[in-house]
């Protein structure tokens, strides 16, 4: 039996969408360029390894890279639930695709690893005769088909993958652990820069494949399409397996090859992947389908849906009309096409309380030429539709037809809204039905901040009670927030629920806190600052370091939620006790730090904490050097003596004994008057003469001793007559 996909061009989750190089080709003879990145995704096992896989988003990375190759390491960032002082790196190695001679056993037996060699090593495309211009464009393309088609191989088979330097498994990984791992281009940056890229990842992260949502199946005459949604698991799935049973129990395999989305047109639904099957009318089928991994993984199957074809009249029955004559009474007419007369014995009215039935035939045995019909028996709502009734024993039925007398009662307020996300992002929202008898369905806003206006996320009304959604978990909104109306089928909105406040999960750090300003006052440094703006954060924290420490000090922690006392409180990056921390409620950013000492030096930084228990990045650090305020002993021992001949005065003192001394300040001036800089000379000096004089004055000194760490002596004071 035939069976195919319905579509024929292909995109890759792995590769977050970025898979063209070439973006555009302008009217002005110019190629746009994304700007290459390397992108990591990570899968813990149970057996203790972590699996990891990598691509780069542009065919000319890719192509510089497969020549200088990707560098891998391991950074052990945690221990025990506890964060390293300093991280614990571990090269893991440069990877580069095998050579040529390397890939042939494979090529033989492995139709990825064909795909795969023949990127990376078949030959080029004959650009020859054409211009420059032409030349260029078709050698993009030739590049970014080798691209494509080379990062396909590579996501359908892990072990192609590891062959082509893009994948790596980690044995050596602990459960007590979680590792940041980085990979770096080894390309110059001057030939080409090409952003790293990592992953933040341990073995207790590890979490069962989900099984594939929203399985459906059409019959027709002859074949069936099943189609389910791809998106919401894009980021684990990229490609499935169909399986179909004619029991319900012993399944087997439709596609030896994984079947992959093809869906980037614009006229395809982007959410969801298709399939035709070709079967036999009048028997039952069933079907279910299984996701697969980047990393060759096969996920749980999902639920399974049946049913079988049958054969169909060619034409059908079409409701055109309604004319209400009462409460209880409505005329229904329709279209069915004269030639379809002779095929059929008639038509049957069917009614029902909800669109998707059950319908029960309330008029029967109306006439293949009749095409229209009373009906007196309405209920408040009622949804009609004509069936066909062919001489072979098929039907054709039209679609439901919402019959309602006038209403304008809106439904009840939903209730029971509530919601879940997990982490990657998926939203489960639900609620209790609506009790009303002509309820159609509900429509559902979403916003990420509390009071703007939500945006509708529902096309049309949504008629389960249930909605799955998804959200970015990497950005700075740490909530996001949902309301919901209730619809009926004459479209009267009920009042929105209550709003839903959903946290999501948080994998964005605080911004930085930086510090403003700082002074030192009567010994004390006085320190401030401006808080990290993110919304979640519940602590600062102020550490401090002396000039010739490694480690920093937790001295000041400014907390929202009061952790005094408890373990997050006492966890150090210094490993030193803060049981007697002073702590403050946010949102301080100001604190006098008491503990220093004269003529020592001080480095302080600062992080924020969030809800989650993020930290943001440090402060950049603040140096500062607490000013010596005691003074030291005066020099001793002056004398002075005027010679008029010589017009010379000559002063002497006692040796001055103080370490750290280093110079001694001179000042001059006549009694009463401002004095001046004479001049410094070294502390060993004894003695000066100064010549500089006017008879008939009486000259005033004034001897300071200078230190190396800023301090200086009292001052001594001597007069000289001349």
């Amino acid at each position: 039996m035939k069976r195919h996909s319905s579509s024929r061009s292909f995109s890759f989750a792995f590769l977050l969408g970025c898979l063209c190089a070439i973006k555009s080709y302008s009217q002005q003879d110019s190629l746009i360029v994304d700007k290459p990145q390397i992108v990591v995704m990570a899968r813990p096992q149970q057996d203790g390894k972590i699996m990891l896989r990598w691509a780069v988003t542009t065919p000319l990375a890719w192509r510089k890279l497969n020549e200088h190759g990707y560098e891998l390491k391991r950074y052990t960032i945690t221990r025990n639930n506890t964060t390293l002082a300093q991280p614990v790196e571990k090269f893991l190695g440069v990877f580069k695709p095998a050579t040529l001679e390397e890939w042939m056993p494979l090529v033989e037996s492995n139709d990825n690893a064909a795909v795969m060699a023949q990127s990376l090593y078949g030959e080029s495309f004959d650009v020859e005769g054409m211009d420059q211009l032409s030349a260029i464009v078709n050698l993009a393309e030739e590049q970014e088909q080798r691209f494509t088609w080379g990062l396909y191989a590579a996501d359908q088979d892990y072990e192609v993958a590891r062959i082509s330097g893009l994948a790596y498994v980690d044995m050596e990984a602990y459960p007590n652990e979680k590792y940041l791992y980085k990979i770096t281009s080894m390309v110059l940056e001057d030939v080409l820069e090409i952003q790293e890229g990592g992953v933040f990842v341990g073995l207790q992260d590890y979490e069962d494949l989900p099984k594939p949502l929203d399985l459906a199946v059409v019959f027709f005459d002859g074949k069936s399409m099943l189609s389910w949604n791809y998106a919401i698991h894009n980021q684990i799935y990229n490609s499935y397996f169909i399986e179909r049973s004619m029991d319900g129990v012993s399944f087997e395999r439709l596609n030896d090859l994984p079947l992959t989305t093809l869906n980037n047109s614009e006229k395809t639904d982007p959410l969801r992947m298709f399939y035709t099957d070709s079967i036999t009318n009048g028997k039952t089928y069933h079907y279910r389908i299984r996701g697969k991994t980047p990393f060759g993984e096969i996920g749980p199957v999902s639920e399974t849906v049946l049913g079988k074809g049958e054969k169909q009249l060619a034409y059908v029955p079409h409701i055109t009309s309604k004319y209400y004559e009462d409460d209880k009474t409505v005329l229904l007419e329709w279209e069915f096409m004269e030639e379809g007369n002779d095929l059929i014995t008639g038509f049957e009215l069917n009614r029902g309380d909800n669109v998707d039935g059950p319908y029960k035939a309330v008029v029967k045995n109306i006439p293949p030429e009749a095409r229209k019909v009373y009906y007196d028996s309405l209920m408040p709502t009622n949804y009609m539709t004509i069936t066909a009734l062919g001489k072979n024993g098929s039907k054709r039925t039209s679609f439901p037809a919402l019959v309602q007398p006038v209403d304008s009662v809106p439904p009840h307020k939903p209730k029971g809204f509530h919601g879940l996300v997990d982490s990657l992002g998926v939203v489960t929202l639900s609620w209790e039905a609506n009790t009303d008898e002509d309820i159609l369905g509900y429509r559902i806003f979403k916003g990420h901040n509390k009071n703007e206006e939500y945006s509708q996320i529902t096309v049309s009304p949504h008629q389960a009670i249930i909605y799955y959604d998804s959200v970015s978990v990497k950005n700075l909104n740490s909530k996001v927030y949902y309301q919901l109306i209730a619809v009926d089928q004459r479209f009267n909105m009920s009042e929105p629920s209550d709003v839903l406040e959903i946290k999501k999960p948080d994998f964005i750090k605080p911004t930085q806190p930086v510090f403003k300003s700082y002074e030192i006052k009567e010994g004390k440094v006085h320190l401030t600052w401006a808080n990290s703006s993110s919304e979640d954060v519940v602590r600062h924290e102020v550490y401090r370091k002396e000039r010739d420490s490694l480690d920093w000090k937790l001295v000041y922690t400014v907390d929202s939620k009061q952790y005094a006392g408890s373990s997050e409180q006492s966890v150090v990056r210094s490993k030193q006790s803060v049981d007697s921390l002073t702590i403050a409620q946010l949102p301080t950013a100001y604190w006098i730090d008491e503990d220093v000492k004269e003529g020592q030096q001080y480095s302080y930084t600062l992080v924020a904490i969030d809800d989650s228990a993020l930290e943001s990045d440090p402060a950049p650090p603040l140096t500062v050097i607490v000013p010596k305020a005691t003074l030291y002993p005066p020099l001793e021992g002056l004398y002075g003596e005027a010679d008029r001949e010589k017009g010379s005065i000559t002063i002497l003192w006692k040796a001055y004994g103080e370490p750290n001394a280093v110079k001694i300040a001179i000042y001059k001036g006549t009694e009463g008057k401002p004095k001046n800089l004479l001049k410094e000379i070294p502390v060993d000096t004894k003695g000066i003469v100064d010549s500089k004089l006017k008879p008939n004055n009486i000259y005033e000194y004034l001897f300071r001793v200078v230190f190396t760490d800023g301090g200086v002596s009292r001052v001594t004071v001597l007069n000289v007559k001349y």
